[in-house]
């Protein structure tokens, strides 16, 4: 019997296809070893538990898995987990008309190490603005799931906005505590953000059980465009939102999280990496790796993605 995989993730768009493929193994509709998922609230509970190995396979940040790479952490990123997906919602109160009132404000990212960190400081930059600590605009992070409480209960308007994952965007949005600003995918087109990153000692004794999961995550990325029904009965309780959010997020428009094309490239993701060090104002990442000493792009090539 093939070892039964710990995952670890966060209830997030970006998350979907493990909540897919999961659904499918629970339903017997796919010959899929099963796997036990590992809910967590921020990144760095992720991030701890992938350390110590009480899970043995993370959904998480690229960027913050290049960082624990860095520290001599054995690990591989393997596959993406979507593309997009992220969006930039601006707080009420703050009274944020346009990019320049920002200034002297504070915004929001779920981590440094990050595709968050990286688009909104190219965003503001295009406005002549700087981010991060003594900047223009000041940098704060906050666990996804704890941002809407934030904004809601920011009385005088010093956070002037945030970029998340979704749902956390969305539920600001509905509730009428927030406005859209851009969506990740306007700022960045198709940006790689979250990878499958697993434990070496994994890959090596359970190699067919990885490849087997990494095949289904490649299909359940498929299903997202062409089952979007039944992909939007599964977000809904994967993320734990109310459908009205969950479409939202998957029809308005269509293409604000895509699954269809999960190959990691490296020079996307060393892109990132070298943003991150070299023109944030702070390195967000300890320091510079081999990609492709952290990237093993075998198993999403043996499962056709694309």
């Amino acid at each position: 019997m093939a070892k039964k995989l710990k995952v670890g993730y966060l209830p997030i768009i970006d998350h979907l296809i493990l909540g897919i493929t999961k659904n499918k193994i629970d339903n017997g509709l796919e010959d899929t070893p099963d796997i036990e998922l590992v809910e967590k609230f921020g990144w760095n509970e992720v991030g701890d538990a992938l350390m110590e190995g009480s899970i043995d396979m993370a959904f998480m940040l690229a960027p913050y898995a290049m960082d624990l790479y860095h520290t001599k952490q054995n690990i591989k990123l393997l596959l993406l987990s979507h593309r997009d997906g992220s969006i930039i919602v601006t707080n009420k109160r703050a009274n944020i008309n346009n990019l320049q009132d920002f200034k002297g404000k504070t915004v929001l990212i779920p981590y440094q190490a990050s595709m968050h960190h990286v688009i909104f400081h190219k965003l503001l930059q295009e406005a002549g603005l700087s981010l991060g600590i003594g900047k223009d605009v000041v940098t704060e992070v906050v666990a996804p799931g704890q941002i809407p409480m934030m904004i809601e209960y920011d009385q005088e308007g010093t956070i002037a906005g945030y970029i998340v994952a979704e749902p956390f965007g969305t539920v600001v949005v509905n509730g009428g505590h927030g406005d859209i600003l851009k969506l990740s995918k306007d700022v960045t087109p198709a940006h790689p953000c979250c990878g499958v990153v697993v434990r070496d000692e994994v890959i090596a004794e359970h190699r067919d059980t990885v490849q087997a999961l990494i095949n289904s995550f490649v299909k359940s990325g498929l299903e997202v465009k062409s089952d979007k029904e039944n992909t939007i009965k599964t977000a809904v309780s994967f993320m734990k939102q109310p459908e009205e959010v969950v479409r939202a997020i998957l029809e308005d428009p269509s293409e604000r999280f895509t699954a269809d094309r999960l190959m990691p490239t490296l020079e996307e993701l060393d892109a990132a990496q070298n943003y991150l060090i070299d023109t944030v104002s702070m390195p967000a990442i300890s320091g510079k790796i081999d990609m492709s000493k952290f990237v093993d792009l075998s198993f999403a090539q043996a499962a056709g993605a694309k």
